[in-house]
């Protein structure tokens, strides 16, 4: 953590007016900060916060996922790079997977992301999961609103394609894009149902050369796959493209069915109410992170745990009788 972080009021104000400006390494340094655990630095980072919200929801918020070997990097850093050459500021929140073991974290978005690594109008910023759900960086949510206080008018949150990373991004962006490999046959069987039903568009990449006709052959297996599912929203039916990340094909058009989407779901009320829900989900996800410290920093719980712990896993205790047992040292 950077040590340049104090507790002055002032300095919080400085940062956040830098960052308003659009001042890129403000924008680091805010992000480093409400990544921080340190409850100093929490403090700091919510008072930041605070000082840049009426700035922030107007950036398109999408999602993008895909299995590894898919090309998210290279389909997000040229998809990017179309909308930053049409005039749009473009941040990506990656989020890495992090060692179970060590804790560290891959962070080569930068080198798989030439092009937006020296665009003016772009942010990357890769953060390590830390263990957090799914492989979601805790504290993608502020970083979002950091980098839409900072002008960023599109966010891409980039995931590991991993157990619930989809399922929690989904939760927090406006769009959810997954990337599909061509060659449906095996890659149908292996489809997870819950990740079709969280998409919002389905692209199948690497549409070009000799897999153009696999990537078209793909497209109509999932289309048909699409069909024997409710969709999400009455106003909205997610469509199957191909595109070519590498070839920078079929991109325009994914960024075109953005558009459509965003005027139905503004049109129809869906686009205001999901944020809300949204916020109100960020919420109570906070406050049950801040009941569940609490819990395990109160002195009565860290001395009944251990043997508690033990209890429960040899099996003289059940799992309910401990959590309830738990729950009264702590007073509820």
């Amino acid at each position: 953590m950077n040590a340049g972080f104090t507790s002055s009021r002032d300095n919080i104000d400085d940062l956040a007016e830098q960052l308003l400006n659009g001042h890129r390494a403000a924008l680091a340094r805010g992000i480093t900060l409400v990544e921080s655990r340190k409850p100093a630095h929490r403090e700091q980072a919510e008072a930041m916060l605070t000082r840049v919200m009426g700035s922030t929801g107007n950036a398109f918020r999408i999602g993008v996922t895909g299995v590894p070997g898919v090309g998210k990097s290279t389909t997000i850093d040229t998809f990017g790079s179309n909308l930053t050459a049409a005039g749009h500021k473009v941040a990506v929140l990656a989020v890495d997977p992090s060692s179970t073991r060590t804790g560290g974290s891959i962070l080569g978005d930068k080198t798989r992301m030439a092009q937006l690594a020296v665009d003016c109008n772009a942010f990357i910023r890769p953060s390590p999961s830390a263990g957090t759900l799914g492989g979601v960086a805790a504290k993608t949510r502020e970083s979002m609103l950091l980098c839409e206080a900072a002008g960023f008018d599109v966010i891409l949150v980039e995931t590991v394609g991993i157990g619930q990373s989809e399922t929690t991004v989904a939760q927090m962006v406006d769009f959810f894009l997954v990337l599909m490999l061509p060659g449906a046959g095996d890659e149908l069987q292996g489809i997870k149902k819950g990740v079709l039903e969280i998409a919002d568009l389905i692209a199948v990449n690497k549409a070009e050369g000799d897999g153009l006709v696999r990537a078209r052959s793909a497209a109509s297996e999932y289309r048909a796959a699409l069909n024997i599912l409710a969709p999400r929203s009455q106003h909205w039916s997610p469509p199957v493209l191909t595109v070519s990340g590498l070839a920078n094909e079929g991109l325009d058009e994914v960024w075109g069915q953005l558009g459509i989407f965003k005027e139905r779901m503004q049109a129809s009320g869906d686009w205001d109410n999901k944020r809300a829900e949204q916020q109100l989900a960020w919420m109570w996800g906070l406050l049950n992170e801040k009941l569940q410290a609490a819990l395990k920093a109160n002195p009565d719980i860290q001395a009944a745990l251990p043997n508690v712990e033990r209890a429960v896993k040899s099996g003289s205790l059940p799992a309910s009788t401990a959590a309830s047992k738990l729950a009264s040292l702590f007073g509820i």
